[in-house]
């Protein structure tokens, strides 16, 4: 492993968080990850780099890292909670209910007008979250 903390080591070591080597672990699989893991992903990919890491010990970091506002958990109707590390920058998801696949998107119009549904109803929207469920168009693939 590299001596430059992940950027989910750096947000734990910001918020002054002890960070023992395998949390640093955990992090750093979390933060090199490109998909959304569950916790069972995140064991495989874990124990290759320390075989002694437990699934508890997963189980409490990531609910230790949730706490702390640094990771969120995503429930995307498969039964699996999975994780990502939390980001400045907003996007959205768009799920392949065949193949689970989560793919992340930003579109500024429909950003533009879900402010404008919420000014409509009298409010000011502060935050939101979009999860579009889809199927594969047979001829795009």
């Amino acid at each position: 492993m590299s001596d430059k903390p992940s950027l989910l080591e750096q947000l734990c070591l910001d918020k002054g968080m002890r960070m023992t080597e395998q949390r640093r672990v955990i992090a750093r699989v979390l933060s090199d990850s490109d998909d959304h893991p569950d916790v069972e992903e995140l064991y495989r990919r874990s124990v290759i780099i320390d075989n002694r890491i437990s699934i508890a010990t997963i189980y409490r970091t990531v609910r230790m890292f949730e706490e702390a506002g640094i990771l969120e958990r995503h429930d995307f109707r498969d039964g699996r909670s999975r994780y990502e590390t939390i980001t400045e920058e907003h996007h959205d998801h768009l799920i392949d209910v065949n193949s689970g696949k989560v793919l992340e998107f930003h579109n500024d119009e429909i950003e533009v007008l879900q402010r404008k549904i919420a000014e409509d109803l009298g409010y000011r929207l502060v935050d939101h979250r979009m999860e579009l469920y889809a199927v594969p168009i047979k001829n795009k693939q």
